[in-house]
């Protein structure tokens, strides 16, 4: 049996196949690129949903007359909530340390961490060609007080993990280091797998914080939560046996799938997710996830301040990697991966660290007013309306 996987974008040449037992489960989202390619039930989903905004434009009041228009009311809300999750950032930001000689640092939720306020991401660091080169930014890195490192099992499938073992190894860097690393798969036997084969690389006897990989299918909280197969039982007894401190999650698809995740019963430590100004107008992170993590004390860690690797805020939008790395520190996180793939790149986000100011609320309102025409149907994040993630698991079925 075969169906259609619920997030590749539409092709005509037919669908992935995987495995029935989670058919019920998958379902489409209507993403809206180009209508005329999307099979007819989406297109009409999309157009029922120009037909609603176009309704809510001409809507009169009850005496007859024209009322300011829904939009704008929608626009109003809108920005209220956005200002209203930077003032959420307040605590934390008040909870902000300045290191000696180093970098901020804020708390990691309730886990009694302190991490930096910008993190060291695997994947940037892990494209770099020239590995010394790598490991000579890792270095400086740490030595400048960077000293929260991200990264994952399939990143270039495990050459960023290799990489910052070698880097790390030397000199008692490990040990200044608070070191993340994520799985991929959802089962319990490959989620241990995957934690040695993390373990080994890193050359490292455990990790700080142990992520599961890019939750995006509708599958993921049952196949992670499941009492006698699941990933979570492994985390479960890696941190019993001292080689994983902490247990999180990552995604950047949906915030439903977060939600998913957050409504099991159990207490995170980590959530992460995209949070940059494109995400405040499209399926956003920054509003339907953020409050639950502050509310919990679950500490959030930010992602995708530049919408990816390629940078698109700043190449078509204009907004400067200063300003938008502002943006995402401006929301109660506790830090933010940054892409660094260059000496550059690191003293740039070095710099923007230790000036950190967070944005006025007349900055805000400037940058997504700036921001809202590209964002509105996610297009530019590229990453919720396209297959980026954890995929691995899935692909073994």
């Amino acid at each position: 049996m075969t169906y259609e996987r619920r997030n590749a974008k539409y092709e005509p040449d037919g669908w992935r196949p995987f495995a029935e037992r989670r058919a019920a489960l998958i379902r489409p989202l209507p993403f809206p690129n180009r209508l005329r390619d999307y099979p007819d039930a989406i297109r009409n989903t999309q157009y029922a949903r120009r037909n609603t905004i176009y309704e809510a434009r001409t809507t009169k009041d009850k005496h007859g007359g024209n009322t300011m228009n829904a939009m704008t009311m929608d626009r109003r809300a809108f920005v209220k909530a956005t200002l209203a999750s930077l003032a959420m950032g307040s605590p934390v930001l008040a909870e902000q340390k300045q290191e000696p000689g180093g970098l901020p640092k804020r708390p990691l939720g309730k886990t009694g961490q302190m991490v930096a306020i910008v993190c060291l991401g695997g994947w940037d660091i892990g494209n770099v060609k020239d590995k010394d080169e790598a490991v000579s930014i890792m270095h400086e890195a740490v030595d400048e007080g960077m000293t929260f490192f991200d990264n994952c099992w399939d990143y270039h499938d495990g050459g960023s993990e290799e990489i910052m073992g070698r880097a790390l190894s030397s000199n008692g860097r490990r040990d200044k280091v608070f070191l993340m690393t994520k799985v991929c798969a959802r089962d319990y036997k490959g989620a241990l797998k995957h934690l040695d084969d993390s373990l080994r690389r890193l050359r490292t006897d455990r990790v700080d914080l142990w992520q599961f990989h890019g939750t995006q299918w509708d599958d993921d909280a049952e196949l992670i939560f499941d009492p006698g197969n699941g990933a979570l039982k492994a985390a479960l007894e890696a941190k019993k046996a001292g080689k994983v401190r902490f247990i999180g999650f990552t995604g950047h698809k949906n915030p439903r799938f977060h939600k998913a995740m957050l409504d099991r019963p159990f207490a995170w430590d980590t959530v992460q997710m995209p949070v940059n100004v494109l995400d405040a107008h499209y399926e956003s992170f920054q509003k339907q996830i953020l409050p639950i993590c502050a509310q919990r004390k679950i500490g959030a860690i930010g992602m995708k301040a530049l919408a990816a690797q390629d940078g698109r805020i700043v190449r078509d939008l204009g907004i400067s990697a200063d300003f938008a790395r502002r943006f995402s520190l401006s929301l109660p996180i506790s830090s933010l991966v940054c892409g660094i793939q260059s000496r550059a790149n690191l003293r740039q986000d070095l710099a923007i660290a230790r000036d950190f100011k967070p944005l006025t609320e007349a900055e805000v309102i400037e940058v997504l007013g700036k921001a809202r025409p590209a964002a509105l149907d996610g297009r530019m994040e590229a990453y919720k309306v396209g297959n980026y993630g954890c995929d691995w698991h899935h692909k073994q079925a």
